[in-house]
Order: structure tokens, then C-alpha cells, then sequence
């Protein structure tokens, strides 16, 4: 089957490679690994936003901006990019709900409109068999379900966290598969690789 990968960058990021030694993680390779040999990859669109720098001292911007080169290096993969929003909210108290707080939230936006837009857009242009999505996200269902039941294309969820897979995907999925912390350690990329503006090192905190 022609199959084309939607991946909610943090959600694959806080669900299986936060604080764990496997954050290069080579992305072609680990959803070959899970799918296997039944399905073509034609296509694999990554969705994330650009994170900032909170202190001089921090290196998250610079780890995934040479993340996002190295995954760019593969002709295979799209990056497509959402953003942040910050605003400043009153929030309530856990411990007196008659008290509140100003707090600064810090929202990612776009990310999952544009994964939904991305994969109901080229299944009705009829690019895939198969659409894959690698998240735990419920917000993404109902797109899940036009795929599957207006379109008439098979359907597969491959889940970032160990928690249960969410039902209002599940219930629109031919297949679920789950992220391991050993297919996570066989699918790195290599500590260099290079592409049009030189050679990308692996950070050396990952």
C-alpha cells in the first residue's frame, strides 16, 4: 500500500524521546520497522513549532533547529511548522479556588490543523492508500474518520505514550501500533550527516 506518516511533533516528542537518550531519532526508519513490508512509504509530513531559547544558557532552539536540518536531509520528509502563542491568564488555585494567579501560558498552535488539513487534503487528491498518524491526540478523530469512512482509506495509529491509545482514534483505525523504548533505540540517526549548508553534528546532550 501507498502510505503516507502525519506525525504531531510533540506529542511523539513528550510521549516517547523526553528525557530519554533517543532524541535523534531517525524517523523513516523506526515507522518502517513497525509497519513492515506490506506498506510503501510515499511520504512522511513531521508537524511541529519552533521552540525559543528560555535562558542564555539554554540549547533546546539549537537542538532542534539542527534536529529539524538532520530530518530535513531526507528527501522523504516534509517539516511543516505551526508556532507559539504567550499571553498572560488568571488562573485558580489548587489549593483555595477562591484565589487565583497570574500566569504566563505558553500555547502551540497549528501544528494539528495542519496535520488534519495535510491528510484529508492529499487522501482526496488520492495520494495514499494508507494514512498513518503518530499521536495520542482525540482533537485529531473526526479528520481520522473522514479518511477512513468518506475517503475509503485504510487507517493506522501509531501511539507515543504508554498510556492507553485514545478511544476516539482507535475507534477510526484499522491498526494501532505503539512506540517502544527498544524500536526507539535501533532507529537513530547517525551522529553526522550533511546536507545543502554543511555537515549537522548530533547534539552532544542527546
Amino acid at each position: 500500500m501507498r502510505t503516507s506518516i502525519y506525525i504531531d511533533g510533540f506529542n511523539l516528542y513528550y510521549g516517547a524521546v523526553k528525557g530519554t537518550p533517543y532524541k535523534w531519532l531517525d524517523l523513516e526508519k523506526m515507522v518502517g520497522s513497525l509497519l513492515g513490508k506490506g506498506h510503501d512509504l510515499v511520504r512522511i509530513k513531521y508537524f511541529t513549532a519552533i521552540v525559543s531559547a528560555r535562558s542564555p544558557n539554554d540549547r533546546s532552539a539549537l537542538n532542534q533547529q539542527l534536529y529539524l536540518r538532520a530530518v530535513r536531509s531526507n528527501p522523504l520528509i516534509e517539516v511543516h511548522l505551526g508556532h507559539f502563542m504567550t499571553h498572560r491568564v488568571s488562573m485558580r488555585l489548587v489549593s483555595d479556588s477562591s484565589k487565583s494567579v497570574r500566569v504566563i501560558k505558553t500555547e502551540e498552535k497549528g501544528s494539528d490543523v495542519n496535520l488534519a488539513t495535510h491528510m484529508v487534503v492529499d487522501g482526496f487528491h488520492d495520494e495514499y492508500d494508507c494514512a498513518v498518524m503518530i499521536t495520542n491526540d482525540s482533537d485529531l478523530s473526526e479528520p481520522f474518520r473522514v479518511v477512513r469512512e468518506v475517503l475509503d482509506k485504510r487507517t493506522g495509529v501509531i501511539c507515543p505514550h504508554n498510556r492507553r491509545v485514545s478511544q476516539q482514534l482507535a475507534k477510526h483505525a484499522n491498526f494501532i501500533k505503539k512506540i517502544r523504548a527498544g524500536l526507539l533505540g535501533a532507529s537513530q540517526l547517525p551522529d553526522q550527516l550533511r546536507d545543502a549548508k554543511g555537515v549537522i553534528n548530533k547534539p552532544t546532550n542527546w
